[in-house]
């Protein structure tokens, strides 16, 4: 028999006791769920209860309603009937008055109308046609024709809209349905309802199902006492044509009720048929619903009226649980799984701890392993010193850059071999950081070391103290030098360079300042004497004189105006950029303002697309727009048609911190072939006689994009116009440059 020592745990002893966690964990889950489930059922049933009865009031509300709708139908049928009693029989004109007085849309939302039905027999039918016609109103027509014994056609009914004005003429009487209602209010001498009918009118929705309400007239006013005398006594009726749908939405427009509705005239033999459905009513007795039904006695007729809450979907009319409710019941089912949750985290501890014991020894196997790969293979050199500074363990890396074999490390004073003072105190020191060190390897060379001084735990009664970190700089450290010295002769390179290029700008300043001032003295001489020498000598040269000393005044001028643009366009270059966000279709408006000014006899077309900003100088960009837009009106000249548009440039990309723009004219254009020639200064490609000019301007152009560090390029041909197309930066998402 084999024994146990009593702290040994067996895996025979320990999956009992795990599986007894296990099910305890799903006992406490069941039963927890169950009490939750117990409650849900009570207190769902409970508010199921009073959701019932909240409807069946609701119910009652809406039937009280179509009672109240309808006897406000009646109370203007009775006032047209007191009306008949009061004046006989009362004229068109005073039947309109009346219906007109009650404002039918405005107070008696969903009625058609009302009319007059007279009681007429055979003869009384002939003699009512006579009277109509002898008015002037022509010959009475009654639909649908034939020879009765007694008609009821409608012979009045307001307002006139198109569908009234067509039922005039319609025997009602002649149609069981609407007879059977007439002869009810006849013999009871009380307001009577039709069954639903097929109306002469359309609704608002097209339909023609509606109804029609009856109120008898006797003669004299008087009501007989027997259904016998008060057919003797019938002179006619009141009615009023309701549509059932326009009827129902108007009664319960003030409730908004939220229930879907049906109403079934179920008449005296219990035919059923439906006056009124909502369309999301169902008849699916599967339908999570609540349904309730209400028996309506109206005017003649009765009526049942089946109530339907909201499809499944609609959380409480549905039948669902209310939110309290639903809320009660998750925040059980939390707790129930929570406990769940404590209970299986019990019964998994001692698992758990198992498994991570075994697993943090084998993490600590590897970790070793790793180490030890890492100290053999690792390119520098790391040594394992103890609390004394020999070595316990070292790297063959570190054996190479001393200069010894692997094995004869261990057991050294780390410090033999390193040079100076600092190395016992970086072989000291706590967390050292890097420390450039001098070495002398055992064949006597000297090396520079970078070396790492790192304090480690090491296991208990283990001697490891700290970690060193060796690394042979030498070479690096001198190539680092050699860059220093060679940076430090660039450095002195680029300023001679420097100072050389400014003391050429200002030479080149002060040089063209000069010819300015040396050239324009003998300019002004030259054109000064021309003048005099036309105005005083002019009988004595000639003509052709006078046409030389115009050539050379010309020639003089024109190089005055030269020597302005070369000094404007070497201020281009000189003068600082002052950066700020350009509005350029602005700036583009004011130089066409003023092109159209100094040129008044034009008439160019010029487009100029909004929101065009830029950043940089705004004088210069101001001048880059000005040639631009001037060469583009300088060049249209000989066009009826000039076009020029200013705008962003279709066929660029999307450049970050740049925006592509396009000026385009329809002028003269240039040969493709020379475009390269556009931007060098006095270089033209069209004679001056041709168009005026000094060749400066797009060379100036050139000049303030690449300052502005963009690009230019033209694009023509001739008699096609030319497209200059070119980028700027851009403002910033913030508007700033």
């Amino acid at each position: 028999m084999s024994r146990h020592h009593p702290g040994e745990t067996t895996p025979a002893r320990s999956r009992p006791s795990t599986r007894r966690g296990y099910v305890l964990a799903a006992l406490v889950l069941i039963g927890s769920l169950l009490m939750v489930w117990l409650y849900a059922q009570a207190a769902g049933e409970r508010e199921q209860r009073l959701r019932q009865a909240a409807f069946v009031a609701q119910g009652g509300e809406i039937v009280m309603l179509l009672r109240q709708r309808l006897l406000h139908y009646e109370l203007a049928l009775r006032g047209g009937v007191s009306l008949y009693w009061s004046v006989a029989r009362p004229t068109r004109r005073q039947w309109r008055d009346y219906v007109g007085g009650l404002d039918i849309e405005r107070q008696f939302d969903g009625l058609l109308g009302l009319g007059y039905v007279p009681y007429l027999r055979r003869s009384d039918l002939e003699a009512l046609q006579l009277a109509m016609r002898d008015d002037g109103e022509g010959l009475f027509q009654i639909r649908p024709h034939g020879a009765r014994e007694v008609y009821g056609p409608i012979l009045m009914l307001e307002p006139q809209t198109i569908g009234n004005r067509s039922a005039v003429g319609f025997d009602m009487f002649a149609e069981a349905t609407r007879h059977a209602a007439m002869a009810a209010a006849r013999d009871t001498g009380e307001v009577r309802l039709s069954a639903p009918v097929e109306l002469i009118q359309r609704g608002r929705d097209g339909r023609r199902n509606g109804l029609l309400m009856y109120a008898p007239i006797y003669a004299n006013g008087i009501q007989p006492a027997n259904p016998q005398a008060r057919r003797a006594a019938m002179s006619g009726w009141i009615y009023a044509p309701f549509h059932a749908r326009t009827f129902i939405d108007s009664a319960l427009a003030q409730l908004g009720a939220g229930e879907a509705l049906r109403i079934v005239d179920v008449g005296e033999g219990g035919d059923g048929a439906a006056i009124y459905a909502d369309a999301d009513f169902t008849d699916d007795p599967a339908a999570a619903v609540l349904r309730h039904s209400e028996t309506l006695d109206v005017y003649g007729r009765r009526w049942r009226v089946d109530f339907q809450s909201a499809v499944a979907g609609d959380g409480v009319a549905a039948g669902g649980y209310s939110a309290d409710l639903r809320a009660i019941i998750v925040a059980g089912l939390v707790v129930s799984l929570l406990l769940f949750a404590v209970v299986m985290a019990l019964a998994h501890t001692q698992s758990r701890a198992e498994r991570l014991a075994e697993a943090m020894s084998e993490s600590y196997r590897r970790s070793e392993q790793r180490f030890r790969n890492a100290m053999l293979y690792s390119g520098s050199g790391i040594a394992l010193i103890d609390g004394s500074g020999r070595i316990v363990e070292a790297n063959p890396a570190l054996a190479r850059i001393v200069g010894v074999a692997p094995g004869a490390l261990a057991g050294t004073p780390l410090a033999t071999g390193f040079v100076g003072p600092a190395a016992q105190v970086a072989l000291t020191g706590e967390h050292a950081g890097p420390t450039t060190l001098q070495l002398r390897r055992s064949d006597g060379d000297i090396r520079l070391v970078e070396l790492v001084h790192t304090p480690v735990p090491g296991d208990v009664g283990s001697e490891v103290a700290a970690l060193v970190q060796v690394d042979d700089v030498t070479d690096r450290l001198r190539a680092e030098q050699e860059v220093r010295q060679l940076n430090r002769t660039l450095e002195a390179r680029v300023e001679q360079r420097t100072r050389e290029l400014t003391l050429a700008n200002h030479e080149l300043e002060s040089f063209a300042y000069s010819v300015s001032h040396d050239l324009r003295a003998p300019l002004r001489t030259v054109e000064g004497f021309s003048r005099l020498l036309g105005e005083r000598f002019a009988g004595s040269i000639g003509p052709d004189g006078q046409d030389y000393l115009a050539r050379v005044r010309n020639a003089a001028n024109r190089m005055d105006a030269l020597i302005d643009a070369l000094l404007k366009m070497s201020r281009i270059t000189r003068d600082p950029l002052q950066q700020a966000d350009v509005d350029l279709g602005r700036i583009a408006a004011e130089v066409v303002a003023e092109l159209r000014q100094g040129d008044p006899g034009r008439t160019v077309e010029v487009r100029i697309e909004p929101d065009l900003h830029a950043c940089g100088d705004p004088a210069l960009l101001r001048n880059l727009l000005q040639n631009l837009l001037g060469n583009a009106w300088k060049f249209t000249g000989g066009r009826a048609d000039a076009r020029i548009e200013f705008g962003r440039d279709p066929q660029a990309g999307q450049t970050p911190g740049r925006i592509a723009l396009l000026v385009r004219d329809n002028g003269a254009g240039f040969e493709p072939a020379y475009a390269s020639k556009l931007f060098r200064p006095f270089q033209r490609l069209h004679g001056a006689d041709e168009y005026e000019g000094h060749g400066i301007g797009l060379a100036t152009v050139k000049r303030i994009i690449d300052r502005h560090g963009g690009t230019i390029h033209a694009e023509g041909g001739v008699g096609q116009g030319a497209t200059f197309r070119f980028t700027l930066p851009a403002p910033g998402s913030d508007g700033h440059c």
